[in-house]
């Protein structure tokens, strides 16, 4: 499958009080055309930030880049000049669906309002960068009709009423709705969805995520899809790949992913689901500090088969099936007893 996106080597770190948080280090990701990936992992391994990396949005007081490449279908965004990158790429060759869709909108101008100043700058039809200085009728007009078809799409009953209402009048999974369709307004190359149905009861949840399949599938529009919920990470995504403490571990298929995980701290983290055999069972250990993070691999300190070298260098790449790629000294399949 051709990439359309590539990380590689990617370092990031955030200046604090007590020193320089590594918070992702040597990262090295990609999302074929048409892919949906699932970025999965605990709270604070990464995700969060590798998704603001690719769209230009981290914090420049505190965030540093100090290593690495972003390749969006040819265009390195990190080489990229900072005006280029907003109007060309962001917001409309990659755009955004947020997690937390009760906060997403303004709440004192109406859902149309504020579609409309997003149709204004990053419609299809708009020239990137001249399109907010005036807006033609003509294209306001086929604006409005592409608006309608895609709420539609969405599957919102009345779109001309909900375009007239204030974004506390809809429900949370109508919400979410409008913020798919809003991402897909623009006819994006890859929507980058951070954890978009954490905020929704299951029954919604499940609703959100296959119409989220469905329209990039009939699109051919790529997804990077962030998550620290392994179920519903089996049921969007075509690929996975884990992430522990901002270094990526496992990359695989779905389906090989979840029937022979290869790294420890996968099949750890799979076994961590609650089941009625076995109940709930966690790591041992805790998530290293980003300030001071173990040498080489990250996940040593809680790992049953690490070891000396473990410690001494981060693992290279072990391609264990044609798709399959796992970073790990002892794969699960060939792991030792642990080594002191």
């Amino acid at each position: 499958m051709d990439d359309l996106l590539t990380v590689s080597d990617l370092e990031v770190g955030f200046q604090t009080d007590r020193g320089l948080a590594r918070v992702l280090d040597r990262v090295n990701f990609h999302a074929g055309r048409g892919e949906i990936v699932g970025l999965v992992g605990e709270s604070g391994c990464g995700k969060t930030t590798l998704a603001r990396a690719i769209l230009g949005v981290l914090p420049e007081n505190s965030a540093r880049i100090s290593a690495g490449v972003i390749d969006f279908d040819g265009r390195d965004l990190l080489a990229e000049d900072p005006q280029a990158l907003a109007t060309e790429v962001r917001g409309r060759q990659i755009t955004f669906v947020p997690q937390d869709p009760f906060s997403s909108f303004n709440p004192v101008f109406t859902i149309g309002a504020q579609i409309e100043e997003l149709m204004k700058w990053k419609s299809p039809e708009s020239e990137p960068g001249a399109a907010g200085r005036f807006y033609p009728r003509a294209r306001r007009r086929s604006d409005r009709a592409r608006v309608l078809e895609l709420l539609r799409t969405v599957q919102l009953p009345d779109p001309d009423g909900i375009l007239k209402k204030y974004p506390h009048e809809v429900s949370g999974g109508q919400r979410q709705r409008l913020m798919i369709a809003m991402a897909l307004l623009p006819e994006p190359q890859l929507i980058i969805a951070d954890e978009p149905t954490t905020a929704l009861d299951v029954t919604i949840q499940a609703q959100i995520l296959k119409l989220l399949k469905r329209l990039a599938t009939e699109r051919g529009v790529s997804v990077l899809f962030t998550t620290h919920d392994l179920g519903t990470a089996y049921e969007i995504c075509d690929r996975i790949t884990v992430m522990y403490a901002g270094q990526e571990v496992e990359s695989a298929p779905s389906d090989d992913f979840f029937a022979a995980p290869r790294h420890p701290y996968t099949k750890r983290l799979l076994e961590s689901l609650p089941s009625r055999e076995h109940g709930i069972s966690g790591i041992p250990g805790q998530i290293p500090a980003l300030i001071d993070p173990p040498a080489g691999c990250r996940f040593h300190p809680r790992c049953a088969n690490a070891s000396a070298r473990c410690a001494a260098a981060r693992p290279g790449v072990t391609q264990t099936g044609p798709a399959h790629r796992v970073r790990c000294h002892h794969p699960v399949d060939a792991a030792r007893e642990a080594v002191p």
